[in-house]
């Protein structure tokens, strides 16, 4: 009897254990915020002058003089209304946060918070204020660094966001609204979001953060007091917080700031090819074992993939020895390979794996700019935000299109109607354009809404691109 007693009571050991809670108790971060909160500082700028103008308040307008980092852009914006007078070119205000790197003032921030300052001011916690100067800024990571003439100053101490794993506790510290110094907790929501419309050269923090205009720039927190990441945006229909905050991963902050403060700007690498995620169904399409790695769908001729032998088709499993989750890691890793360094791809190819060497080269920055005029009466002029260039005969022929343009990046109006890197451009305003001349005349001649017909994944869809 004793002994089947004991039986039945080690049986039900592992039901006991398995009913203990997995968590106990909240987390205590007044020793953190008092031990690295000095190092957070407010950033306030003084944009170039701009004209006040009429002020529709819809989405794509900007406010009476306002940058969107002013406490009060988003209110103007949404309920401004009416007509605006018109005036005297205006300075635009707004605010930002950053975080001390270095005890002699370095300064990381977002690129968005200062680009286009005329000054910058940095308030620190003591309430002294210092004028900075912006050392660099990086608009595809939207990370910048920003210095002031001090010593011995409190700064942060980094950590390592490749660590993070979801359900993981952090905080943020920043000016939201201009209220300097506050303090938000939340949790790491996932971690390698590549964002809609961005260059997917950084594989975002999701966290539910409480994080709103002003807190851009500011430090993200893990319970151990290291700097995780740089508070960057937020998903939001309002304008406000919704639970959706994104940060920029510290590691490539610090790799952007090296090169920043080094040579004054980022050199990134490419080898030319043209991604897409790995969806269940691509998955058993290609006999992988589940979804993972990258999808190639097109190989510019001549690029570094090219000559590798990578192929359209070829799912892309690991990069020099990374493996691959997530489409969005290709981009990002080979970015911050120097050009000309050999690469080792593993690719999936005919249910087998084959591995290549690629040697990415320097990504040109400065890709043709399309720009239209808007109404000439107000003599304003809008971009459509779009860097495109001619397709060669071998990509036209890989992708099977009809069409001559390919979008390599997208920002301002094209980002926030849908244009995607990939696109291939067939017309504009129901008229077919076969070159970026073309294209340019073509979009000249619109009104304030540019109707592009672009295809994507063998599909045509018009875009509607605001820009006046």
């Amino acid at each position: 009897m004793s002994s089947l007693a004991g039986a039945r009571a080690d049986a039900a050991t592992p039901a006991s254990a398995a009913t203990a809670p997995v968590v106990t108790g909240l987390p205590d971060f007044t020793t953190l915020v008092e031990h690295y909160g000095a190092a957070v500082v407010n950033v306030a700028v003084v944009e170039k002058a701009q004209p006040v103008g009429n002020f529709s308040g819809g989405p794509n307008s900007s406010g009476p003089g306002m940058s969107p980092n002013d406490p009060f852009y988003e209110f103007f914006r949404r309920f401004g209304g009416g007509q605006m007078p018109r005036g005297n070119p205006q300075p635009a205000r707004g605010e930002g946060s950053g975080f001390i790197v270095s005890a002699d003032g370095y300064i990381l921030t977002n690129a968005h918070v200062v680009d286009g300052a005329s000054s910058v001011t940095v308030k620190m916690t003591n309430r002294r204020e210092y004028e900075a100067k912006v050392i660099g800024v990086d608009e595809r990571t939207d990370v910048a660094v920003i210095k002031i003439e001090a010593k011995n100053l409190p700064i942060v101490k980094l950590g390592d966001a490749s660590t993070l794993k979801p359900g993981e506790w952090v905080i943020a510290i920043g000016s939201p609204f201009g209220f300097e110094n506050s303090v938000t907790a939340g949790v790491v929501s996932a971690t390698s979001r590549s964002m809609p419309g961005a260059a997917n050269y950084t594989p975002f923090i999701q966290t539910d953060v409480a994080v709103n205009p002003g807190n851009s720039g500011g430090p993200l927190f893990n319970l151990k007091g290291e700097v995780v990441g740089i508070n960057s945006q937020i998903y939001s229909r309002t304008g406000g917080y919704m639970g959706l905050s994104f940060a920029i991963p510290i590691d490539v902050a610090t790799r952007v700031q090296e090169q920043l403060v080094a040579t004054g700007k980022v050199t990134r690498s490419r080898i030319g090819v043209s991604i897409q995620e790995v969806d269940a169904q691509l998955a058993d399409s290609f006999g992988l074992d589940r979804p993972r790695g990258a999808l190639v769908g097109m190989v510019e001729s001549d690029s570094p993939g090219d000559k590798a032998g990578i192929k359209a088709g070829d799912v892309i499993l690991k990069v020099d020895g990374n493996e691959i989750d997530r489409s969005a890691q290709v981009p990002a890793i080979i970015a911050e390979t120097k050009p000309g360094t050999p690469v080792k791809i593993e690719v999936w190819r005919d249910g087998s794996t084959k591995t290549v060497t690629a040697r990415p080269e320097e990504i040109k920055e400065q890709a043709e700019q399309v720009a239209s005029r808007g109404n000439a009466a107000d003599d304003t002029e809008s971009k459509l935000g779009l860097a495109v260039r001619p397709l060669a005969p071998e990509e036209k022929r890989q992708a099977e299109t009809s069409g001559s343009i390919l979008v390599e990046d997208v920002g301002g109006p094209a980002a926030e109607a849908g244009v995607q890197p990939g696109d291939i451009i067939l017309g504009v305003n129901g008229k077919p354009v076969k070159s970026v001349d073309e294209l340019r005349k073509a979009a000249g001649k619109g009104g304030k809404v540019v109707a592009l017909l672009i295809e994507r994944e063998n599909a045509q869809i018009f875009v509607p691109v605001r820009v006046g």
